[in-house]
């Protein structure tokens, strides 16, 4: 499919592996991929909630490939990950990149379930940058723990896993250099973000739902900043 360009934003409808080898150097590569978790159980709380449901039908719990975190294709990579994939991308982090810092999202309002573990009351991304790409941002940005709430209903675009925008926002701050890829784009969030630091971004979603909702909101986004540039 031909790339939509929408301002200074590429999304591409396709396969994140095939597609982000061919699209070049970024300065920094944003992905919110697969989480690898155990996808059974959740009791009375699942059947009220069908989000995990949606994660199985759409695959989002079988894990990616990490070899799509390439250090020659990017300055910096932030990463999220369930804990029990935290081991291997550290690994990766330390071995392919300059430095790299553990971060967490801590939510205000996690989900009332366990499911044989901890509460998912935060969530993990790991920054790791090559030399030049250090993180971006003043005292009170360089922090690497946010409290912020989890999206819930329309904020979720009807996508089960959705970043909330000021959690987003935060990272971007924390991103050196104007150009963003985001191979597991998702409804957009990282685009959104992008496009509100100024910075050009390149999208890949393969779910093509997802896409759509991705291209109505960077479009938005895009529409918005052009406004305030008139004013």
């Amino acid at each position: 499919m031909t790339p939509v360009t929408i301002g200074p934003a590429t999304l591409h409808l396709g396969d994140a592996y095939t597609l982000r080898p061919a699209l070049g150097f970024h300065d920094a590569d944003v992905l919110d991929p697969p989480y690898l978790i155990r996808a059974t159980g959740g009791g009375r709380y699942r059947k009220r909630r069908p989000m995990m449901d949606q994660i199985v039908a759409e695959q989002l719990h079988t894990g990616f490939d990490m070899a799509i975190v390439n250090p020659l294709l990017c300055g910096a990579a932030i990463v999220f990950a369930h804990n029990d994939q935290l081991a291997q991308l550290l690994s990766l982090a330390q071995g392919q990149f300059h430095r790299h810092a553990l971060c967490v999202w801590q939510k205000t309002n996690p989900q009332p379930i366990a499911n044989k573990h901890y509460r998912p009351d935060v969530e993990f991304y790991v920054h790791a940058w090559n030399r030049g790409y250090h993180p971006a941002g003043d005292l009170a940005e360089l922090l690497r723990v946010s409290r912020i709430t989890s999206p819930r209903g329309p904020a979720r675009f009807g996508h089960p896993t959705t970043k909330p925008d000021a959690l987003m926002t935060k990272i971007l701050a924390n991103v050196r250099g104007q150009s963003v890829c985001d191979p597991f784009m998702g409804t957009g969030s990282t685009g959104v973000a992008a496009i509100r630091a100024g910075k050009r971004f390149t999208g890949i979603e393969h779910n093509p739902a997802h896409f759509e909702t991705a291209v109505a909101r960077i479009t938005a986004a895009v529409a918005e900043l052009e406004r305030a540039d008139a004013a």
